[in-house]
């Protein structure tokens, strides 16, 4: 495959090196204004291009692959508001467009598994939940695009939770995320229930960001041939 970098940060490096080492090719980078306008008429030569950029360049680069009819591996977060308006024009347009959260294989693991814990506590209402995430100093979005997830799965299926807060709620239905950022931590989620006599807890944490650079170009190859709008609960478990 000839893949096209939409932002060339650290991720962009490891998506890189893994796209090398599966026989790829990086055929363009672009990690600014100025480099878009010198080679986006390249971008359409590409067979896939894969987005880490920043919450705020993420749509405009998502859009200008719909125009050029470029797939596209999104994996930035942040953008969420736009999440259902670029899904809709993915869909009219005959486009082709993967979008997670988190491309680790154990996360997905794991949000079955947040899932189905949510399922079976949502009778002991004597366990309150909260979210906990970690992540390095140089992530910018809080809570995390991953803990977001993890918390509308669990409000879902807790019919006592109706919403999510950044930090204490001041509400019984509110459901805590508890976000930190502290020097090159580790990417660590966490899912707590905890009542006056016990706590369950189930923890992810990824170690090295080359976890998510092997998602993403796995889901880059997944999504050859394909049409429509897709995320790793169809490449993993459909």
């Amino acid at each position: 495959m000839k893949i096209a970098l939409l932002g060339y940060g650290k991720m962009g490096k490891a998506i890189e090196a893994e796209t090398l080492k599966r026989g790829h090719t990086i055929f363009l980078r672009i990690d600014s204004e100025e480099e878009w306008k010198t080679k986006e008429n390249l971008l359409s030569q590409a067979d896939v291009a894969i987005e880490f950029s920043m919450p705020d360049m993420a749509v405009a680069n998502i859009h200008k692959c719909f125009s050029c009819n470029t797939s596209v591996v999104v994996g930035t977060t942040g953008w969420e508001k736009e999440f259902d308006t670029i899904k809709k024009e993915c869909l009219d347009g005959d486009n082709s467009m993967f979008v997670a959260s988190n491309f680790s294989i154990g996360m997905n693991v794991f949000f079955e598994v947040n899932k189905k814990l949510a399922q079976l506590m949502n009778r002991f209402g004597e366990f309150d939940v909260s979210i906990e995430e970690l992540h390095h100093k140089h992530k910018l979005d809080a809570p995390s695009g991953t803990a977001k997830v993890l918390a509308d799965q669990i409000i879902k299926e807790i019919e006592r939770k109706n919403k999510w807060v950044s930090g204490k709620g001041s509400s019984a239905d509110e459901l805590n995320i508890f976000s930190k950022r502290e020097a090159e931590a580790p990417g660590t989620h966490l899912v707590s229930y905890l009542s006056e006599m016990e706590k369950i807890e189930i923890v992810h944490t990824a170690f090295d960001r080359r976890v998510f650079a092997k998602g993403a170009v796995m889901a880059a190859e997944w999504l050859q041939g394909k049409q429509g709008f897709f995320g790793m609960g169809d490449f993993l478990f459909d």
